[in-house]
């Protein structure tokens, strides 16, 4: 089954004093579908990086993408629209572009899973499909 992935852990892969860091990597490593990364996120995750960490771990996330390791969920022109729905449905949350997406994406790829620590948001947010997101690692 397909794994979304939002950019907070991947952020804080890069950081070896993370305390979740081996929960994270036990997600992206025993998951046996695809990792999709919405594309809005891949950008937030670049910036991120850079910020914190500076240009050689955007280097090594750019290398990851580069050599497969994750997919890049990209959004079609008729995405926007659900996007819109959802980030009025849940106005109270301000949810934006990136989180919109993960939901958007889910609903694609038929799946209700998504590695993110916003249990804030996606425990509120109901799935386009399916009664409730499943958040790795905290659902592990």
């Amino acid at each position: 089954m397909t794994l979304l992935i939002d950019a907070a852990p991947l952020v804080a892969l890069a950081d070896p004093a993370e305390p979740q860091r081996e929960a994270i990597l036990s997600a992206l490593t025993s998951e046996t579908g695809a990792l999709v990364i919405p594309a809005p996120t891949t950008a937030e995750v670049d910036y991120l990086l850079g910020q914190r960490f500076g240009p050689g771990a955007r280097r090594a996330f750019l290398a990851d993408l580069a050599a497969g390791r994750f997919s890049v969920g990209n959004l079609e022109r008729g995405d926007y629209a659900t996007i819109i729905d959802l980030d009025t449905r849940y106005a109270d949350l301000d949810l934006g572009l990136a989180d919109c997406a993960l939901v958007t994406l889910a609903a694609r790829h038929r799946t209700t899973r998504i590695l993110s620590f916003d249990e804030r948001h996606f425990r509120a947010v109901l799935p386009l499909h399916g009664k409730a997101f499943t958040l790795l690692p905290a659902d592990a």
